[in-house]
């Protein structure tokens, strides 16, 4: 497996070694052992969530407060932006965000700690979104900042108004949210 760590170093994408031949493909998408050798990370993921959107839907900026989540994202049909913006007051990234393609064909996964805002907008007609978690969903300690906040000026890669859910449509300024220290 290669790692590679982006502009903010604690979120790391990470591409599997596949092995293809005229028959298709196989690959391993999840191994503690070697996801602890890759990251340095020594993680318990407790929830596989899936998720399948339609072209321009844009999900996010979600986290949880209280009960943060450590997310493994994977693309298993379609093609996503996927966007991760960390909200830890005390980094010295607060505030920004980094952004990948995530595709069933590059197969690659990225990787976002707690203490960081997720949010993906799907690019291909249908995506299928594939992610494991470190902690359970908590309704009580979900929040929501808003995708096009000024401040963060996220660059979504999207030439149409994107679809959004009641709650996405409410999310709350950068500045007003409720962050990590």
């Amino acid at each position: 497996m290669i790692t590679i760590k982006l502009t903010i170093p604690d979120v790391i994408v990470l591409e599997p070694k596949v092995f293809g031949d005229t028959r298709g493909f196989f690959f391993e998408s999840f191994n503690a052992r070697i996801f602890e050798e890759a990251t340095g990370l020594k993680c318990t993921f407790v929830q596989d969530n899936q998720s399948r959107s339609v072209q321009h839907v844009l999900r996010g900026l979600h986290y949880q407060v209280g009960k943060p989540q450590g997310k493994l994202v994977r693309v298993i049909s379609g093609e996503i932006f996927d966007v991760a913006v960390d909200i830890r007051r005390s980094s010295s990234t607060f505030g920004q965000w980094v952004g990948i393609h995530l595709t069933a064909e590059n197969k690659k996964q990225l990787w976002i700690p707690e203490g960081f805002a997720h949010g993906f907008i799907t690019l291909s007609e249908t995506a299928e979104v594939l992610y494991k978690t470190t902690e359970y969903y908590s309704p009580a300690d979900e929040r929501c900042i808003a995708w096009d906040d000024k401040s963060l000026n996220i660059q979504w890669l999207c030439d149409a108004a994107p679809t959004l859910s009641m709650k996405d449509a409410k999310g709350m300024s950068f500045q007003d949210a409720e962050v990590f220290d």
